[in-house]
């Protein structure tokens, strides 16, 4: 083989290790998440096990050894998953009585006189 060769295909290993990390480190960001799974309801334990499933299983849109399609997946039950904990939190904050969406705090109000 010829040296061309050769570069490219270690930058093809280097890539396809890099992506095997990424996706490995968003299945373990993920699998941490799933302590609120229980506060989330049924959509957050659907995203959940989603992309738990499509991960493991073999039957990709992308041929394994490029795990993008893995990682957008993990990446999109993971921010789906944030945005739930996040209107969960902000609904256990929220007092009874009070509305659903609080007041605009970026706009100063003046004394009425």
């Amino acid at each position: 083989m010829s040296r061309e060769t050769w570069i490219l295909v270690v930058l093809a290993a280097v890539v396809a290790l890099a992506t095997l990390v990424g996706a490995v480190l968003l299945a373990v960001r993920l699998v941490r998440a799933r302590r609120l799974l229980a506060t989330l309801g049924a959509g957050g334990k659907i995203a959940f096990y989603g992309a738990l499933i499509y991960t493991i299983l073999p039957v990709d849109v992308l041929p394994d050894p490029i795990y993008l399609d893995d990682m957008g997946v993990l990446a999109g039950a993971l921010i789906y998953l944030t945005r739930l904990a996040h209107k969960h939190r902000a609904a256990q904050r929220r007092l009874p009585g009070q509305p659903e969406s609080p007041p605009d705090q970026g706009r100063l109000r003046r004394p009425v006189s």
